[in-house]
């Protein structure tokens, strides 16, 4: 049953090798323009993206040499400067979403600015928490990246393929290390799953759906917790799990067909479990207070550093998990009820939302 679940439409997807499976292709562009221009409810979704873009266009590039946030309290300098310049992920994205909707070449060739001055600067770490920071990078590379001259993309491509190597190869994901299993190898898979897709490179197929197969069933629950719920007893890991993992699904589905949504590893876990788990506690019939049994030291020094929501007691707000089930909607619309009764508005609608009704949808 599980493999017939995972073939089902695979034989019926006929892919183009240089479709954008990271982002939007060609068709999905169009329609989302039409729906913009027509839609007063999108044109209001898509206006901070189409705002900060015009904001990026007037900055320069703030590469950093190395990403260090991960193990670093709030107001640590070096943590500060990385989060500073990982600012230019989103810059990037938005510039590269303000490039395909309006078809200005201006915000190409700013996209394009800040995508090769990271490609000279920054270098890989295979820390996949500070490196989980580049993903919208790499999604508005994947928007652009067929308008590049062979020099630039030659130049973002091998710059990416290193961070995708360097993840791969990474120290956290080594057998033992609690790394190994947790959100670390969660988003340590999405951007390798992210990279591999965005450069059209196939050397990290096998290894792709080896490596998620192998954390659905180590790191889910059958009863729908995961394995960072327990050992950090909050919702904030549990979606800081599950959204990498929902993000690998999609663009896996988008390239091959395959549906890890609703695969069932043996001991009878899925991400759908692990996302229907949110349900109550974002409808408000259940509360959690976040980090109350919490076994890992560091919750507890972010706490003692008066960090925003890591106070263990603090109540789960529902708001919180409303981009997990975005994600989680483009498998099962179902969702959307949740998610607005969550953000208390019937008419709620985000950008994730927006891309989940242009892409190409999965049966179900």
């Amino acid at each position: 049953m599980k493999k017939l679940l995972l073939a089902v439409g695979f034989l019926t997807f006929v892919m183009s090798a240089k479709a954008q499976f990271a982002s939007l292709n060609k068709d999905e562009l169009k329609q989302l323009k039409v729906s913009i221009d027509k839609n007063e409810a999108y044109k209001k979704v898509y206006e901070p993206i189409q705002s900060a873009a015009d904001k990026a266009f007037t900055e320069t590039p703030n590469p950093i040499e190395k990403i260090t946030s991960q193990g670093l309290l709030e107001g640590n300098p070096a943590k500060t400067a990385s989060l500073k310049a990982a600012q230019d992920c989103y810059k990037v994205y938005a510039l590269a979403f303000a490039y395909r909707i309006s078809g200005k070449k201006d915000y190409l060739d700013k996209a394009t600015d800040f995508l090769t001055a990271w490609a000279r600067t920054n270098k890989a770490t295979g820390d996949p928490i500070d490196e989980t920071k580049l993903e919208d990078m790499v999604t508005g590379y994947d928007l652009v990246r067929a308008e590049l001259s062979a020099e630039n993309k030659t130049l973002i491509d091998q710059w990416f393929d290193s961070i995708a190597d360097s993840e791969v190869n990474s120290v956290s994901a080594k057998p033992g290390k609690g790394t190994a299993i947790n959100n670390w190898n969660s988003h340590r898979i999405k951007m390798i799953a992210l990279i591999a897709y965005t450069l059209h490179t196939d050397k990290y197929d096998t290894y792709i759906t080896t490596e998620l197969e192998k954390q659905l069933a180590v790191n889910l629950n059958a009863d729908g917790t995961t394995h960072d719920f327990i050992e950090r007893d909050a919702f904030h890991y549990h979606t800081y799990d599950i959204e990498p993992l929902l993000s690998t699904c999609i663009v896996l589905y988008r390239a091959t067909g395959k549906n890890y949504f609703n695969y069932q590893t043996p001991n009878g876990s899925s991400i759908k479990k692990c996302s229907d788990f949110m349900i109550p506690y974002m409808t408000g019939e259940k509360t959690h207070g976040e980090f109350v049994k919490s076994t890992v030291a560091f919750d507890k020094k972010r706490a003692e550093n008066h960090e925003k929501g890591y106070e263990a007691g603090t109540l789960f707000e529902p708001k919180s998990g409303i981009y997990l089930l975005s994600l989680a909607s483009y498998f099962d619309p179902s969702y959307i009820s949740t998610i607005k009764k969550a953000a208390q508005d019937p008419q709620y609608l985000n950008w994730q939302l927006v891309l989940n009704e242009v892409r190409k949808k999965p049966k179900r």
